[in-house]
């Protein structure tokens, strides 16, 4: 298969430290007036006052929403657009984690296209633009500000709902590495490790024919822009994510996995996720787990499963050797790759197995059941995705057990 792409990225990313002084400038071309829409711990913080004081002194209005709720229920996000509609936002600013940040891109759906949040369900559904959104993360996982993806809970569904359409791609993200240093150790190392799937996920995906005469799909598989970065945002984490969990306070540790953390929205973003998301929007509902937290544990028995394809070993090999492995084969270096993985994972505090976080093993049959219904993410899988398949690395990652080959 020849080599295609497609890229769709915010008009303008900025990226380093003190590039939040962008703001003003991103904001006023939208207008004056702003909704801000920021993780609650946040609002009294040094930083966001510091941010809101230079709008004003820009001459914007800003008005301040900050009841953000863990898993973003549909309920909440519906009390957020009434308050968004009586202020009549020309822009809205996101300040915070993935939450934050999907939270104020679905907001910017309904203040553009009505409610209720179930008609825009799937892919593509997204009839038009939205009011402009300028993300700034707080966190460096998601990737949520370059992304056009946003996850909510419905009641009403067992598994979390995505939402994904090029519109609820924000027109502006600033990511200053000086934001992310109030993370926990817990956010940091759960966050960043999704990061790192984002990237690995993204370089092995499936290669899909497009159909070019038609729509596109949101995510469109193994893709050529994805592949000039992925590599250098895995070498990134692989070296600093550590570091960053153990090191709160060192710099260049927060810059390199903001950094790195950017590089995988930017790579997922076109390309798409695979089997360790799919796996982990069940596990996650039923554990209430992270959702990075069982990425990061999935990714090594994903990985381990795919180990029989010769091709997709070449792709893994590739991530090995950007972890730092100086195997002289191919699949010495795929070996690598997932056990760096799994050291990294252990390094940073995410469970070996899946028995840890309390999933029993009666479960896991529905597990791989409801994976599969997260076709989307289960048709980027290189390996031909089956209920047997999800199943295998299920009572894999159960054991804690991985081919002897990859055991650390």
């Amino acid at each position: 298969m020849t080599p295609v792409g497609t890229l769709r990225l915010p008009a303008a990313i900025h990226f380093g430290f003190g590039s939040r002084a962008q703001l003003p400038e991103l904001l006023a071309a939208h207008g004056t007036r702003v909704l801000a829409i920021v993780d609650p711990f946040l609002t009294g913080t040094p930083l966001f006052t510091e941010t809101r004081a230079a709008l004003e002194a820009a001459g914007l209005e800003v008005e301040v929403y900050s009841d953000i709720r863990p898993e973003l229920p549909v309920a909440s996000l519906d009390a957020a657009a009434e308050v968004a509609r009586a202020y009549a936002p020309d822009a809205i600013l996101a300040i915070g984690g993935g939450s934050a940040i999907d939270a104020a891109k679905l907001v910017a759906l309904l203040l553009a296209h009505g409610g209720p949040l179930s008609r825009f369900y799937g892919e593509n559904a997204v009839p038009g633009p939205t009011v402009a959104v300028i993300a700034v993360p707080t966190t460096a996982g998601t990737g949520s500000e370059v992304t056009p993806v946003a996850v909510i809970s419905d009641p009403e569904r067992e598994l979390k709902v995505g939402i994904s359409s090029a519109h609820l791609i924000p027109v502006g993200a600033v990511v200053d590495p000086e934001l992310t240093f109030g993370a926990p150790a817990s956010v940091t190392a759960f966050s960043g490790i999704d990061a790192l799937v984002h990237l690995v996920e993204s370089y092995t995906a499936a290669s899909l024919e497009p159909d070019w005469s038609t729509e596109l799909p949101v995510f469109t598989g193994r893709n050529v822009f994805s592949e000039l970065i992925a590599l250098q945002g895995v070498e990134q984490l692989g070296s600093w994510l550590t570091v960053a969990v153990a090191e709160p306070q060192n710099r260049l540790a927060r810059e390199k996995v903001a950094f790195a953390s950017l590089l995988g929205g930017m790579s997922f973003g076109p390309t798409g996720t695979h089997l360790s998301h799919a796996l982990q929007y069940p596990i996650g509902a039923s554990t209430h787990t992270p959702h990075g937290l069982g990425t990061g544990l999935m990714l090594p028995y994903v990985l381990n499963a795919f180990m029989t394809d010769a091709a997709v070993v070449e792709r893994i090999a590739s991530v090995g050797v950007a972890l730092g492995s100086r195997a002289a084969t191919s699949a010495e270096q795929a070996d690598d790759a997932i056990a760096s993985i799994a050291r990294i994972n252990l390094a940073i505090g995410v469970p070996s197995s899946l028995a840890d976080i309390g999933v029993t093993r009666d479960e896991l049959p529905r597990f791989a059941e409801l994976g599969m219904k997260s076709a989307r993410l289960a048709g980027i899988s290189p390996v031909p995705a089956t209920t047997e398949l999800l199943l295998d690395i299920l009572e894999h990652a159960h054991a804690g057990r991985l081919n002897e080959r990859t055991a650390s």
